[in-house]
């Protein structure tokens, strides 16, 4: 499949959306905690074991990002997109069969395994397009689409709230809605594929700079050097720390409250997930777009920085006040959201945009790590306290106390990011003429 080619007077506006509809889809993944407490309760599960579909998930996105990422620059975002739409759909429904027929493997096998290849190819799809069509403002184009995977939430958890309500919570009511999200997200995703275009020439907008300007830096290079795994950890620490409360979203508001005169219902933990999911969306897109005032290091101390104040508040005041309780998480998570959206930007700033969707994809198994390591933090703490006889806020003291530590190991590792090294520059000028060429040749991964 060819990389569909904008004709003249395409208006680079129109990638955005194509980009929006795939992350809108896939960002369904925010949602898994509504899932949680019905699965648990149809089959017999813990809260470790209802995390497992979610955590391979994210480990097979970051994975599949991380492998796929050179296949996508080469074959273009309408492959990866269509990629994404079959991994992504199938995995629903594979999801479905397993409840229906109370095979949780099949669940785990399905939106983890399966879903979890979409995830990664449908998440890098047109990050590298975008900073190509916006070199002027790559902070912001990307945050634009990125914001859609942190937003998808807030569509995905009042739906899939109110399908369990409609088919019951049941493991034939779970496998209904399960097949819905699978029909419906493959009809959503295509618009994408049919809409995005990559740019004729290497600058798309009159008087903007080349998204090609200045050192250049291969994936194959880009991996050998420091400033990478800073960002690597950076990413990681952060995702962490974000994901921990993400997961558990639901469960965890409620055991908050649980003791106090005023508990809080299955309907309002739903509620409780959409507006961390419209947390997480606006962080994408506002904290991106300050970047690009501001600067990819500053922002980064803001996420970090800020973050581990609003775990302290959380860990010390939590339990005294739902509405600190409630702010301190929307704001760890619209940092979490701002993280992600920010990265490929800062990538680009210190390896160019060359072959910045493969260095993003490999990035991702950051991702991947901090997929298992929060919700296992949380859950696993929280299980332990749980059989200790603890109960409410104490489940996840610990935790917090933990997450804090990990905002500073990224705090620190974003303190160490210098501009790259000379040696690791690609010598010759690089062109959008030289990346189309590129394309047709092999590379390794």
């Amino acid at each position: 499949m060819s990389p569909p080619v904008a004709p003249a007077g395409w208006s680079r506006w129109l990638v955005p959306p194509a980009a929006l509809s795939v992350h809108l889809s896939i960002g369904q993944a925010y949602a898994w905690s509504v899932f949680k407490p019905p699965l648990e309760s149809a089959l017999g599960l813990s809260g470790t074991e209802s995390a497992l579909p979610f955590q391979l998930g994210i480990v097979m996105l970051g994975l599949s990002a991380a492998f796929g990422g050179t296949l996508v620059e080469r074959n273009g975002p309408r492959w990866a997109m269509t990629v994404a739409l079959v991994c992504f759909s199938s995995g629903f429904l594979l999801s479905a069969l397993g409840a229906a027929t109370e095979q949780y493997w099949l669940i785990v096998l399905g939106y983890g395994f399966v879903g979890g290849i979409g995830l990664g190819i449908g998440y890098i799809s047109p990050v590298s397009t975008l900073i190509k069509w916006f070199p002027d403002r790559p902070g912001m184009a990307t945050g634009i689409a990125i914001m859609g995977f942190g937003g998808g939430a807030l569509i995905a958890s009042p739906w899939s709230a109110q399908m369990l309500e409609s088919f019951g919570s049941d493991s034939s009511g779970i496998a209904l809605a399960f097949l819905v999200h699978g029909l419906s997200y493959a009809v959503f995703m295509l618009l994408g594929v049919l809409l995005v275009r990559v740019p004729r020439t290497e600058k798309p907008v009159e008087g903007a700079p080349s998204a090609f300007q200045g050192p250049q830096v291969s994936a194959n290079s880009a991996i050998r050097t420091p400033q990478f795994w800073c960002l690597w950890v950076v990413l990681c620490m952060n995702v962490t720390a974000g994901i921990g409360i993400l997961e558990k979203a639901a469960p965890m508001i409620t055991d908050f409250f649980a003791d106090t005169s005023t508990p809080v219902s299955a309907t309002a933990a739903a509620g409780f997930v959409a507006l961390l999911s419209a947390a997480n969306m606006a962080g994408r897109i506002g904290w991106s777009s300050t970047s690009d005032l501001i600067g990819r290091r500053n922002i980064y101390r803001v996420y970090l920085g800020v973050g581990a104040l609003m775990y302290a508040s959380l860990a010390l005041f939590g339990d005294s006040s739902k509405p600190l309780f409630i702010l301190s998480a929307l704001v760890i998570l619209s940092f979490y959201g701002g993280g992600f959206a920010t990265i490929p930007a800062y990538l680009k700033d210190l390896f160019g945009a060359y072959q910045v969707g493969a260095i993003h994809g490999r990035l991702l198994t950051a991702w991947s790590l901090a997929g298992v390591l929060g919700p296992l933090i949380v859950n696993w703490i929280a299980d332990r306290q749980e059989e200790a006889g603890k109960h409410g806020s104490s489940l996840y003291g610990l935790s917090f106390v933990i997450m804090i530590g990990l905002l500073v190991v990224g705090f620190i590792a974003n303190e160490l990011v210098r501009p790259v090294h000379p040696r690791h520059h690609i010598p010759e000028p690089i062109s959008q003429e030289a990346v189309d060429v590129e394309r047709q040749q092999p590379e390794s991964a």
